[in-house]
């Protein structure tokens, strides 16, 4: 492993990162750069290892006009941003689905036998430890916590190589799957909207990077 970087880059990539409202419509960002990118969010890491998760990039016009629509949080970044990148979550990651046990044996590779070894043990997480099992949006929920992983990771990435981007929440949840539901891009409703993000680069330099000092967020318990 290359151990090269240092952690003064590191923290100048974070101090770059700003939520970027308006992109340089001009400016695109290279399919290699891009593929860095996504692949940081591919390789983040998710509880049990399920990677429920989907990154559909968006770069038909068409497409994201009617998504702006119904995304107040977006209207700045849907025509202007090189790339945008909806983060869907998946609806099925419940211990008793067929995608729990595929990703574990087929993807993790994990011998079948183990895996029944353990089903108690993840059962009782989903439906006791953390109570998923309550309702649908409960156990989509805590997808969509796994995609946040990713989220952050491809922001990071992206400062990393002197790329702006954004998280964008402001958007009719309800609104946007109809939207990709009628696109076919849900797969039978096997996904629902997490969160989106736009990539580009500035239009103008931000404000001064604030945040609360380190004693008001830090513990240490000895």
């Amino acid at each position: 492993m290359n151990h090269s970087i240092k952690k003064e880059d590191i923290l100048a990539a974070f101090e770059f990162r700003h939520a970027t409202k308006e992109f340089d419509p001009t400016k695109k960002i290279s399919a290699e750069d891009f593929d860095f990118i996504l692949e940081t969010a591919r390789l983040s890491p998710s509880s049990v290892g399920l990677e429920p998760w989907k990154f559909v990039v968006i770069q038909n016009a068409d497409l994201r006009e009617k998504l702006r629509a119904v995304s107040w949080g977006a209207q700045g970044h849907m025509p202007t941003a090189s790339h945008v990148v909806l983060v869907l979550a998946r609806k099925d990651a419940s211990y008793k689905s067929d995608y729990f046990w595929q990703q574990l044996t087929g993807v993790k590779q994990i011998p079948a036998e183990n895996v029944k070894n353990m089903m108690g043990r993840y059962q009782s997480f989903q439906e006791e430890d953390f109570k998923l099992m309550e309702s649908e949006r409960a156990l989509f929920d805590w997808a969509s916590k796994q995609t946040y992983i990713a989220l952050g990771n491809m922001m990071t990435s992206a400062a990393l190589i002197g790329i702006d981007s954004c998280p964008i929440e402001g958007f009719d949840r309800d609104a946007v799957d109809a939207i990709l539901r009628a696109e076919g891009l849900l797969e039978n409703d096997q996904y629902g909207i997490s969160v989106m993000a736009a990539f580009g680069y500035r239009v103008k330099a931000p404000r001064s990077k604030t945040r609360r000092e380190a004693t008001d967020v830090i513990r240490w318990v000895e």
